[in-house]
């Protein structure tokens, strides 16, 4: 299943409180147990004014969806076409 990092504009994300980082992960949460198990949250990053999102899902659109329900942003989404670490260097 295709992979997606979602670029979500966030203007002091990086100062979201633990409270305020849970009540968003819940929301988030809520919305794909109501969208079924075709999407799936990987993790995120939070920077000081971006959250950046690694999710699986069948299309672009469905990530869209995702944010558009749930009330997020989604500045940017791009699908993942590889992934490279250190041990690319090796081969």
């Amino acid at each position: 299943m295709p992979k997606y990092v979602i670029e979500r504009d966030l203007p002091g994300a990086g100062g979201l409180t633990p409270d305020e980082l849970r009540v968003i992960s819940q929301r988030s949460c809520s919305v794909l147990n109501q969208m079924g198990p075709e999407i799936q949250w990987v993790h995120s990053y939070v920077t000081d004014d971006k959250i950046y999102c690694v999710y699986v899902a069948p299309s672009e659109g469905t990530v869209r969806e995702h944010a558009a329900k749930g009330g997020f942003p989604a500045s940017r989404v791009s699908a993942v076409r590889t992934t490279i670490d250190p041990t690319t260097a090796e081969s």
